[in-house]
């Protein structure tokens, strides 16, 4: 079950299709360059993790009108006869270039570029943003919980997220960016990700005893006896009880492959530490300790803080919600006209708000690394047809302060392109990786960050650049934007 099991042409905004009418009525010759970018980082960190690619193919692959479609929007009064005609054989024609899904991204620089008939880069927009705006919050919401866990996060958010379709790409975008699976089985099925799970209070509940329910649970599921301890007395009860059933399944001969217990309320680092005591002088130094419960990264920050002793987390509100950012505030700008002879007019929109000005032309970015650690330098944005090599020194300088510039010196840095052909001439030419593979790139990824911009609190900025060929022709037009003409 991908989107393409449903048509979601119709996935828009009004005035994505009242556009294209008009440039049916006037310059629907056109092609056009847009971008797809964001302004500022979610959850006030320094970075964002690109997601949610493969999606926005599958919409592609299957733009077109139904018939009923076309009924409807007949329906609504604002089309005219002649533009629903052409609805009948619309499909998209055009090129996408795109960032991989992955990949670490910083605000301004385009994560997708689309160059097609105007009509046909108009109506993508609104999809577009849904699908990649969604996915790359979720993503960079798990990488930040993910990285102050250490790891061994699970994702249980399905039944606090915003709808079937937020639960099911939020688990892909979670798991993408480091989760180690999700409870949500339609997820899994769909994308081929680990599915985890314990027990409810209710499971306990529903028995004589506590004790009943866990013997009951270790007997059906011995390789994967997780117990939750929490439901009447975590550690006069419930952990007690935990041990004594570990010890049975021992003298039965059983050795689970995954064993030990679950904690979801509570002071998570008090009884985490004298469940581990217990655990372990009862013999079972390798039982797990998972905690749930409200968590996000800040929390379970606080909780490696002060000792808790906790091995795998279940992550589910705030995670699946992205709870403390509720957008990512991606955008998708007109960045350059192409006339009928291929020559490319570049545009750009002023606005007295700085952040909102954009940049110029058809652009593509350039990944700076350092050669000795391997980290992100800069990312610079260039021009297409402008080249740079490592075996020259490059001066990077700062769109905003001129003066603050960096020169590197030929073989102390290397240059990766980030945008890659998705489609070219309406037909896909990228085939999307698993999502287990996304997710060990993702894990590369995000290990060319210096720990500073990974800080919760004040990261370190990556700089983003422009080339000066770049910078001047955005000077140029906004000069031009502000010329008094008679």
């Amino acid at each position: 079950m991908n989107t393409n099991s449903r048509n979601l042409t119709l996935l828009t905004d009004l005035y994505e299709l009242t556009m294209m009418q008009g440039y049916f009525k006037t310059h629907s010759k056109e092609h056009v360059v847009f971008d797809i970018f964001y302004r500022r980082n979610p959850c006030g960190g320094a970075y964002a993790i690109a997601c949610g690619l493969d999606q926005a193919i599958d919409y592609i692959k299957d733009l077109h009108f139904e018939q009923e479609d076309i009924d409807y929007l007949r329906s609504t009064g604002f089309f005219q006869e002649d533009f629903l005609d052409y609805l009948k054989n619309f499909r998209f024609t055009g090129d996408i270039y795109a960032i991989p899904e992955g990949t670490i991204i910083f605000p301004k620089e385009p994560l997708v570029k689309v160059i097609a008939p105007i009509m046909e880069a108009q109506l993508v927009e609104t999809a577009l943003l849904n699908i990649i705006n969604h996915q790359s919050l979720i993503a960079t919401k798990a990488a930040r919980v993910v990285q102050e866990a250490g790891g061994g996060v699970m994702e249980f958010g399905l039944r606090r997220a915003q709808g079937p379709d937020a639960g099911i790409y939020g688990a892909r975008a979670a798991v993408i960016a480091g989760c180690i699976g999700t409870s949500n089985v339609l997820a899994g099925q769909m994308f081929d990700i680990p599915v985890k799970g314990t027990h409810a209070h209710s499971w306990i509940m529903s028995f004589p005893s506590e004790l009943e329910a866990f013997r009951t649970y270790a007997e059906l599921f011995p390789d994967n006896c997780l117990l939750l301890v929490d439901t009447y007395d975590t550690l006069n009860s419930g952990v007690k009880h935990a041990i004594q059933v570990f010890r049975e399944m021992r003298e039965k001969g059983i050795h689970s492959k995954l064993f030990g217990i679950r904690l979801d309320s509570g002071d998570l680092a008090y009884l985490t530490k004298k469940a581990r005591i217990m655990l372990d002088e009862a013999g079972f130094p390798d039982a797990i300790i998972s905690a749930s419960s409200d968590l996000d990264e800040y929390l379970i920050n606080s909780l490696m803080n002060q000792g808790a002793k906790i091995t795998s987390w279940g992550v589910g509100t705030n995670l699946i919600t992205s709870k403390d950012c509720p957008s990512f505030g991606g955008v998708y700008k007109l960045a350059c006209i192409i006339d009928e002879n291929g020559t490319e007019i570049p545009k750009i929109k002023v606005s007295e708000n700085v952040e909102k000005v954009t940049n110029p032309g058809n652009k593509k970015i350039l990944r700076i690394y350092d050669k000795a650690s391997g980290k992100i330098k800069a990312d610079l944005i260039t021009l297409e047809d402008e080249v740079f090599t490592e075996d020259q020194p490059l001066t990077l300088f700062d769109p905003l302060a001129t003066w603050k510039r960096t020169r590197l010196e030929a073989g102390t840095y290397t240059i990766r392109e980030l945008l890659v052909p998705i489609f070219k001439n309406g037909q896909c030419v990228y085939e999307s990786p698993s999502v287990m593979d996304i997710q060990a790139y993702c894990t590369q990824e995000k290990a060319t960050l210096w720990d500073e911009s990974k800080r919760l609190i004040n990261p370190q900025e990556v700089y983003v650049d422009l080339s000066r060929k770049l910078y001047d022709l955005k000077n140029q037009l906004l000069d031009d934007a502000h010329t008094i003409k008679d």
